[in-house]
């Protein structure tokens, strides 16, 4: 069974992930994992080496993880340290990022050119979000980097979900007007807008150019939704995601495949969607 994982980081990466026992966002990560319904909350220790982390995605089968950036007020994930973690490794991906507003917008876009034509990371992503101050996705300040990516062909990712700190910019109305100005452009929806279920199941509906990764919300209460609508019209649509560190990768797998998906839909949702959206070749078969 071929899987990609659509969010996918090692621990070490930064103190958010778990990378430093005995600290409050140590602690934080625990809580996390147990309110996403991660078996074990300690679960991700062995990624706090790149050596364990690629063990880790051995073991749980993956064809292909992708690791994402993040450039944001809060929390910066620099696209050359994700080139060094993915670099040299057939079986990872990454997601580059930009801010205009931290950066400004020349310098974003010639961070975004090297990063996909220099670093080969195969796409960015931005967190309007989280922004300071907060903005919606469809915002005009981030018009720029949505045309340089539909210039050089790659998606973009959009962060969502109820860690948005304001929760009124977790709407996926933005995301429907995004999508209408930008039909040609890939944007991917990471955390799924969860709990807002519905709203971007109306803007995928609506624009076929919308990608959903729920990754750990599809694991909890009120997420049905997205399986109704991948058991649908949605089927090219829905993409999984572990959300490693946050929810064990095999576990994600097993509970994913219990959550009532048809048959004929499983390995859209595990393969073939992202395998599409990432101009993928073959995949190699997985030890799964």
């Amino acid at each position: 069974m071929n899987v990609i994982d659509m969010r996918c980081r090692p621990a070490y990466l930064h103190d958010f992930f778990g990378a430093t026992s005995g600290t409050a966002a140590y602690a934080t990560a625990r809580w996390l994992n147990r309110r996403v319904g991660s078996q074990h909350d300690e679960h991700f220790t062995p990624s706090l080496t790149q050596e364990g982390f690629l063990q880790e995605i051995h073991q749980a089968g993956l064809t292909r993880a992708v690791v994402v950036g993040r450039h944001t007020p809060g929390q910066h994930l620099p696209n050359d340290q994700i080139h060094q973690i993915v670099a040299g490794h057939d079986v990872l991906l990454g997601v580059g990022a930009v801010d205009p507003i931290v950066q400004g917008v020349q310098p974003a876009l010639d961070e975004l050119e090297r990063a996909v034509n220099t670093l080969g990371l195969i796409g960015i992503d931005v967190e309007p979000g989280f922004g300071q101050p907060a903005r919606h996705a469809d915002d005009r300040a981030y018009y720029p980097v949505y045309e340089a990516c539909a210039a050089l062909g790659v998606p973009v990712f959009i962060m969502s979900g109820p860690t948005t700190p304001d929760p009124s910019y977790n709407d996926p109305a933005a995301i429907g007007r995004l999508a209408q100005a930008f039909p040609q452009l890939p944007i991917v929806c990471y955390h799924g807008f969860y709990p807002n279920v519905a709203g971007i199941v109306g803007v995928a509906f609506r624009h076929e150019n919308v990608y959903v990764v729920p990754d750990m919300y599809l694991f909890v209460a009120g997420a049905h939704g997205y399986v109704d609508a991948a058991n649908g019209f949605m089927r090219d649509q829905l993409l999984f995601g572990s959300s490693y560190p946050f929810r064990p990768i095999g576990q994600s797998i097993d509970d994913f495949l219990a959550l009532g998906f048809k048959e004929d839909v499983i390995d859209r949702v595990l393969y073939g969607n992202a395998a599409r959206l990432l101009g993928l070749d073959a995949a190699t078969p997985s030890n799964r």
